[in-house]
């Protein structure tokens, strides 16, 4: 499974940004794809989790009801919604994808929160 982030960028306080996750390879085997975030000296954290069948949902509280997380199982893409994003939203964002075989990261998009 190869997976490919974007969307990243530089926001103001209260925007909003939509990262994408593009996914190829054996996206059969996908069981639940992801959203993490690593902040500058503090480790990985989960920001959301979808599942591939019933598409469930899970956030994590210092995000929810500003963050979203869906996808388009037509075209293999995963995507994160932020909005009002903060300050302490700066991180990089690491798409992930979980399959009986192992996880598999996405490269990593880069969201900075500032005015």
């Amino acid at each position: 499974v190869q997976l490919q982030a974007s969307g990243g960028g530089l926001v103001q306080p209260g925007g909003s940004l939509k990262l994408s996750c593009a996914a190829s390879g054996s996206i059969f085997s996908i069981n639940t794809q992801g959203w993490y975030r690593q902040a500058p000296g503090k480790e990985r954290e989960l920001v959301a989790t979808i599942t591939n069948v019933g598409s469930y949902t899970y956030v994590v509280d210092s995000v929810k009801g500003r963050f979203a997380i869906s996808r388009n199982s037509a075209k293999n893409t995963l995507y994160l919604g932020m909005n009002s994003l903060k300050p302490e939203d700066t991180a990089v964002y690491y798409c992930n994808a979980q399959t009986n075989d192992g996880q598999y990261w996405g490269q990593g998009t880069q969201v900075t929160v500032s005015s």
